[in-house]
Formats: structure tokens, sequence, C-alpha cells
């Protein structure tokens, strides 16, 4: 067994458990993306990050792949790891703005302008859909292609593939195919519908960590009133 620290509280886990994996059997919220129960971690989306370590030298990892080691502190939501997501979902809407699941996400974290310019893409490459095809459906009909800014998802050679049998489960996981948004203005980017206040904890003249973990947070809701 491992015994680590996740916002101060003691958890002793099995060799192999991930970060992601052990808060969320302390019952701390980890936003996630690429990442489903039955599939491999794939580390894409980055929205899991944790802050790990202390001064500085700590660092922000994907809580998704990493794996716990024996004493380890862990902060899964430290106002460098809220800005860090943020960020992250200011990128992933300027990708992909029509995506109710990013909109929710963005919404609920405080996400409220969009400051990058909307590429309208569908795709953000989280993955979810090529784990989908080889790993649960055994069919490998699509995948990844080329490397950087041409990286993209398909069959090889654009060639319809004989092994694909039309399941549609690549189009259930996919957050770009799933519910759309109609907004696509840059002021409109954050349809608000999941909207949350920052917690009230993260403060600069109060505590770097978050203290509460209620969802809905108390305090959150008092102030919103």
């Amino acid at each position: 067994m491992i015994t680590l620290r996740i916002n101060r509280l003691p958890v002793s886990v099995e060799d192999g458990t991930t970060l992601l994996e052990a808060a969320s059997f302390l019952g701390f919220p980890i936003p996630t993306l690429c990442h489903m129960d039955g599939l491999s971690s794939y580390g894409a989306c980055r929205l899991c990050v944790v802050e790990i370590g202390e001064g500085p030298e700590a660092k922000l990892v994907s809580s998704c792949t990493y794996p716990a080691e024996e004493g380890l502190k862990v902060r899964t939501a430290s106002s460098r790891v809220l800005r860090a997501r943020k960020m992250i979902l200011e990128l992933l809407l300027a990708s992909c703005p029509q995506s109710k699941t990013i909109q929710d996400l963005a919404a609920a974290h405080g996400v409220r302008q969009q400051r990058f310019k909307q590429e309208y893409e569908d795709c953000i490459l989280c993955g979810l859909c090529v784990r989908m095809c080889q790993e649960q459906m055994m069919a490998k009909a699509i995948g990844f292609r080329n490397r950087g800014e041409k990286r993209s998802i398909g069959t090889p050679f654009d060639i319809k593939s004989d092994v694909c049998r039309l399941c549609g489960a690549c189009m259930y996981v996919c957050p770009a195919c799933q519910l759309r948004c109609t907004y696509n203005e840059p002021e409109k980017a954050i349809c608000g519908g999941c909207e949350n206040l920052t917690p009230s904890c993260i403060d600069k003249e109060r505590f770097d960590d978050m203290m509460c973990y209620m969802d809905p947070c108390v305090a959150c809701e008092i102030e919103k009133e």
C-alpha cells in the first residue's frame, strides 16, 4: 500500500493507483474531459491537473495519468490549479465553441469570457473516440494521424474502414458530437447556464488552497445571494 496526502488528508491506496482515483476515493471533485471509466488514461485535455510537491518545486501534473507515490503531497484545488483549469477551458472553448459539454464545464468553473480567437474546429483531439473504438468495440477502425498541428483522427489513408460496424460509439463519447450550443460569438462563448461563483475561500488574503469541497459550496451560495 502507498500512503500519500491529498488536501492534507492521508489516504492509503494500492500500487498503480492514479492520483485521480485516489482523490475520487476521498470524494474530492476533479473535472475531466478525456477520461472515462473503462478506457485507458490518455491525459490529453489536461483538465484534471493537480499540484504536487511544495514550495518552488511544486508542479502541475495530470491526475489521470500520474501514479500515487509514497509521501506525495497533492492539492486538487489550489489557486494555481484553478487558474490552470480556467485557462485550459478557455483554450478548449476556442477550439470547439459550440460543445455544450465544454460550455457547461466552463460555466461551472467560473470562466466568464473567451479571450482567444475561435477556430471553429470540431475535434479537440481528446482521443475518447479512438480508445472507445479500440478498447471497447474491438474494431480499431479509427486512429490518430500525423503530428503537431496536422494531427487529426480518421481512418488510415482516408479510406472507408472495412472493420467499422457503424455502431456510433465514437459519436456517443465525443464532446464535440454531443449536445451543441447555438452561440458561437466570442461575447457569448460561455452560456452561463450553470453559472457558479469562484470559491470564496480562494483569496490572496485568506488561503491559497480551497478550504471547502461541498458541491455546491455553502459559502459560495451565500455570496451568490
